[in-house]
């Protein structure tokens, strides 16, 4: 059960490792784009590609999917970047439902666990198995993997290497419940406090706006762990009055000095933003109405001195 690429990589596995996969669940088809063309999750794709029976419910509860998925007379189900699950679903195969999660759990329980891992700073990730149960992400751990995040990696960087290693340990997984050879640790267990969690809950569009007031690393951080989607934004306003929208992917960390706001640029090689808490460079962005482009690129035919922050 899964939708997006994340999830192809596990499906992958299974199928490599010549695991009898009865079906596959996934999300419904859905228009997208300006043409609103139908689009189906990559996981349908690769399912389709390889032969495997798909199901495609809106509804979970509907009795002609839930007849459905009962004929498919699965012994467990595989959970992977997909939707919160009823009980009358989970419950179903005779060795339960397990689910992948991209991050160390008991921390990061939520929508975006990669994304908040970055903008929190944290120095490592990685993914978990657990037995599904009512709470989301609360299920006792299986079998966890560690991931190390460098400097410079971004949410795109980590997510394929936690797609990678998280395939790997869900094949881990399935022999060890094939073999009946594993152990649970409740989540309780690894905390003492709630107040010790971290959660990763959804990130929408107002939550993405850079905050300039922050350390120079948070925001380093904070950009990273948005980076490439959905991408932190800010604005800029030209001596005209003008706002100039722009989506930041990447900047380089000059300094931690004390500075006034200012918008620096040479309109040739650099655009550098100076904050009261440091320095950094632009290096990659989309001002609104263009292509994503290096700054460099983007002053070959713009100029960018009379710009400031909006805020």
């Amino acid at each position: 059960m899964g939708t997006p690429d994340f999830a192809v990589e596990t499906l992958k596995v299974l199928v490599e490792n010549e695991y009898n996969v009865v079906g596959v669940i996934t999300s419904p088809d859905r228009p997208a784009g300006r043409g609103q063309k139908i689009n189906e999750s990559a996981v349908k794709k690769y399912a389709v590609e390889k032969g495997l029976a798909v199901l495609q419910p809106l509804k979970f509860k509907n009795p002609e999917f839930l007849d459905n998925l009962k004929a498919l007379n699965a012994n467990l189900q595989i959970v992977v970047a997909f939707r919160m699950l009823p009980e009358i679903v989970w419950d179903m195969p005779e060795y339960g439902t397990f689910n992948l999660h991209a991050s160390l759990l008991p921390q990061y329980r939520g929508a975006a666990p990669i994304n908040w891992a970055i903008m929190n700073g944290e120095k490592e990730s990685g993914v978990t198995t657990f037995f599904i149960e009512k709470e989301i992400d609360t299920g006792k751990i299986l079998f966890q993997e560690k991931v190390k995040i460098e400097d410079e990696d971004n949410a795109g960087v980590l997510h394929d290497k936690l797609m990678k290693t998280g395939g790997q340990l869900v094949l881990k997984t399935v022999k060890a419940i094939e073999t009946n050879d594993y152990s649970e640790t409740s989540q309780e267990s690894l905390f003492t406090s709630e107040n010790e969690l971290k959660p990763a809950h959804k990130i929408f569009k107002q939550d993405c706006k850079i905050d300039w007031n922050r350390s120079i690393n948070e925001i380093n951080n904070f950009i990273r762990g948005l980076s490439p989607y959905p991408c932190a934004w800010t604005e800029f306003i030209d001596e005209k009055g003008k706002i100039l929208s722009a989506k930041i992917y990447k900047v380089e960390v000059i300094d931690s000095k004390k500075h006034k706001f200012k918008v620096e640029s040479d309109d040739k090689t650099y655009i550098h933003i100076l904050t009261p808490n440091g320095k950094l460079s632009v290096i990659e962005f989309q001002p609104a109405g263009k292509r994503k482009m290096a700054v460099v690129d983007y002053l070959k035919g713009n100029k960018f001195d009379d710009y400031k922050l909006s805020n």
